[in-house]
């Protein structure tokens, strides 16, 4: 993908989540120089302050740079070419001035997007070929909690490296993050997106369930019979305890997922019954008396058996033929 990208796979929230001290490392300079007055009324400057792109006075956030000189109280900007910060304030003076903490940096959340964005690229790049580069979202627009995990925690280590490489909790976050990748990369944690070998044996997704009430426990058996993908539709129709109530299912049609009825108004009895494309399925309750609700609904989302994995835990390896001869041999 292209390296201008600028998905992130996690937010600052989340960032926060995994090490709320991430605040501390605001990139934040203080300026040491001394304020004198310019010339002109108000105006005050601070001669080799250094590369300076937001100002802090007193830990405020002067706001956004100005591309001439300032002529309004907290007004400020960095002249590239003299090295020098011009700032304007009505009623102060130079005393008043140097008293006040001055610092230059850079606006923090802007600083946490950028390093969220250089998170994801990192987590991109170290992602094995055998899975998709860029991350998909989930059928509700998320992305998978691992994959938000992972660069949260690459984004710390990227801030805590730059200001305290030291900081003995790099150790643990690193240690994380090379298990979620090695575990993406050997097909141990798999991504919402990723076919897998057991893909075709189904996914039970709750939509609107009665708790206490029977439900959906077990699937068995592959979708031998799909071509593709399917999100099916299993409903109760009928409360009551099993041999009373019954079940539903929907099967995508031409047009639509969950469009096309294939089971009608059938008993739930407690064992495997008629799912879709092969594959079965069982309800099962807390006791024999347990009853169903009806309008109880769950989706379970198949792909087709004949379907290729985009994800295994079969790697490769290259074997190498040595030369004969004295300590030669085969090497792997």
């Amino acid at each position: 993908m292209a390296v201008t990208s600028t998905i992130a796979y996690c937010e600052n929230t989340d960032v926060y989540d995994v090490y709320p001290g991430v605040s501390t490392y605001d990139q934040k300079t203080r300026l040491y120089g001394s304020w004198v007055a310019q010339g002109t009324a108000n105006t005050y400057v601070m001669n080799n302050a250094g590369h300076t792109t937001v100002l802090f006075k007193d830990g405020k956030d002067l706001g956004t740079e100005e591309s001439s000189l300032p002529n309004d109280t907290d007004e400020w900007r960095w002249v590239e070419a003299d090295d020098q910060l011009q700032y304007y304030e009505t009623g102060t003076n130079v005393a008043t001035l140097n008293s006040a903490i001055w610092e230059s940096g850079v606006d923090f959340d802007t600083l946490l997007t950028n390093t969220r964005r250089n998170a994801s690229r990192y987590f991109e790049s170290k992602i094995d070929y055998r899975t998709a580069k860029e991350v998909s979202l989930d059928r509700e627009g998320n992305y998978p909690f691992i994959v938000i995990r992972c660069t949260a925690l690459i984004a710390v280590v990227l801030l805590l490296k730059t200001q305290d490489p030291d900081n003995p909790i790099l150790s643990s976050f690193q240690a994380e993050i090379d298990e979620i990748i090695e575990g993406i990369n050997s097909g141990k944690i798999t991504l919402t997106h990723q076919v897998t070998a057991d893909s075709s044996k189904g996914i039970i997704r709750d939509i609107t369930y009665t708790s206490s009430k029977i439900r959906p426990v077990e699937l068995r058996y592959s979708a031998t019979g799909l071509s593709g993908y399917d999100l099916v539709k299993v409903k109760i129709i009928d409360a009551g305890v099993f041999g009373t109530g019954t079940y539903s299912v929907w099967t995508k049609d031409g047009d639509l997922l969950k469009n096309n009825q294939i089971v009608t108004a059938e008993k739930v009895n407690g064992d495997f019954q008629q799912l879709a494309y092969g594959v079965q399925i069982r309800f099962g309750g807390g006791t024999d008396t347990t009853a169903t609700a009806a309008n109880d609904e769950w989706e379970i989302e198949l792909y087709g058996s004949s379907m290729d994995a985009t994800v295994s835990q079969v790697g490769s390896m290259s074997l190498t033929r040595g030369g004969y001869g004295s300590g030669t041999g085969y090497d792997i």
